[in-house]
Parts: C-alpha cells; structure tokens; sequence
C-alpha cells in the first residue's frame, strides 16, 4: 500500500474515534449495564416465586390489583405497558408505564414484591431513543457503522505492522 493510503487510513481512524466517542461511551457504559441486569435488583427487579402450576388469577383481578396500588399509577389497561405470565415460577409481572413492576402470585393474588425497572430506561439509552426518537438511527447508528470502521482500519494498521515487522526480522537475519 502506499504511503497516502496510510495516512488516509490513519485519518479515518483518528477523526473517526472522535467523532463516535461520546456516543459509543453511552453504548458501552449502559451495555454493562444491561449485561449486569440480573445481577442487580437496582436495575431489574428480582422475579420472586409464587405458586406455580396453572395461572388462574384472572384479568379483571389483575388490573383491580394495580389500581389499588398508588406507586403504579394505573387507572385503566391504557397504564400497563406489558403483562409478563411466568407459569414455572408461579408469578404474573405487571409493568406500568411510569415504570414500576408489581409480581403477583399467578393463582392468589397476593402482591409478592413492587419495585421501579430501571432496564427499560437503561435498554433506551443504549439504543439512543431515550435522548430523541432521531438519535436512535440518526446518531447511534452512525456512530456504529464508523465504530466498525475503526475495528477494519484498526486490523488493518495491526497486520500491516506485524508484516512490517516481519521483514525488518528477514532483513536483519540475512
């Protein structure tokens, strides 16, 4: 290769580290995060267990559970984001939309724990789309695509180095 494929190279890689730092330090601090998310109860609550075997608590009950909880501000069905049914655990996981979880006991009813999930928040942030609906593929993305570019450009000075090397040592041992 030539001497200003080089300096291109190392241009791409020295301008293209910059330009993706701060978002690619988001991606890397709230991907531990999300990797850490079952290790710790600050970030997703514990599934406790009830009683497992058939969930026969009904929907009617469900949502008369929520209500009666002031933490999960649920009026209507329009509040809960998502119903997660765990038969093998013996636990119905209620999500609100302001973000708190109530555990129910899939055949009594009984409230086994509530708790704020922080891991949708953290999962928004790694993607972008906790800063603005755009940020998702309008700078997440890119940042990305020249992350991957800096990986190429990186292997490509590695290899390029360690050959180099390599006939420096042939050289030299002649």
């Amino acid at each position: 290769m030539s001497a200003k494929s080089h300096r291109l190279n190392r241009k791409i890689h020295f301008w293209g580290a910059i330009i993706c730092a701060l978002p690619v330090l988001i991606m890397i601090g709230s991907g531990v995060l999300l990797l850490l998310k079952k290790e710790s109860d600050w970030i997703q609550p514990p599934t406790i267990k009830g009683n497992k075997g058939e969930p026969t608590l009904a929907y009617v009950n469900i949502l008369a559970k929520a209500q009666a909880e002031p933490l999960l501000e649920v009026e209507s069905w329009q509040d809960i984001k998502r119903l997660d049914v765990r038969p093998s655990k013996g636990v119905i996981k209620l999500q609100s939309r302001n973000g708190y979880e109530m555990q129910l006991d899939q055949q009594s009813g009984e409230v086994l724990h509530i708790d704020f999930r922080r891991s949708d928040v953290i999962e928004a942030i790694h993607d972008g789309s906790f800063f603005h609906d755009a940020a998702k593929l309008g700078l997440f993305l890119p940042a990305s695509i020249i992350l991957f570019t800096l990986w190429v450009t990186g292997m490509y000075l590695f290899i390029i180095t360690l050959q180099a090397r390599a006939r420096k040592r042939r050289r030299i041992g002649k």
